[in-house]
C-alpha cells in the first residue's frame, strides 16, 4: 500500500491520469459529501438562531454539534477524495469508506436524540 501524507504529492505527478469518467465520479462523491457538511452547518446556524424551547442555550446544545458535524464531514469528504484519487492514479484498490458515514449516522442520531431530550424537558415545565 501507498503511503503518501495527504498533501505532500501533486496529484498531477503521481501515477498515469485516470479514465476522466471514473474522476468525474470521485469530484460528484466529494460535491455530495460538501452539499452534506454544508447542510449541517446551515442547519446548525439555523438552530442556534431560532431554537427556543425554554431551557436555555438550546440552540446552541444543538446547533454547535451539528455545525462541528459538517466542518468534520466536509474534511473527511476531501481526505477521502484525495485517497480515491490516489488509488486511481497508482492502480490500487480503492479505500473502503467506513468512518465518514458511520460518523454521520451516529452524530446525526446524537443529535436528534439530544433535540428530543431538550423538547421533552422543555414540555415538562
Amino acid at each position: 500500500m501507498l503511503k503518501l501524507g495527504p498533501l505532500r504529492v501533486s496529484l498531477r505527478r503521481l501515477g498515469a491520469a485516470p479514465d476522466p469518467r471514473f474522476t468525474l465520479a470521485n469530484e460528484r462523491t466529494f460535491l455530495a459529501w460538501n452539499r452534506t457538511a454544508l447542510a449541517l452547518i446551515a442547519g446548525g446556524l439555523a438552530a442556534v438562531q431560532l431554537l427556543k424551547f425554554g431551557v436555555g442555550g438550546e440552540g446552541l446544545m444543538i446547533g454547535l454539534p451539528l455545525i462541528a458535524l459538517g466542518a468534520v464531514l466536509a474534511v473527511a469528504g476531501f481526505v477521502r477524495w484525495r485517497a480515491s484519487e490516489v488509488a486511481m492514479r497508482t492502480g490500487t484498490r480503492l479505500p473502503l469508506s467506513r468512518a465518514a458515514p458511520a460518523l454521520l449516522g451516529i452524530g446525526a442520531t446524537g443529535i436528534a436524540l439530544l433535540a428530543v431530550v431538550l423538547l421533552t424537558v422543555s414540555q415538562l415545565r
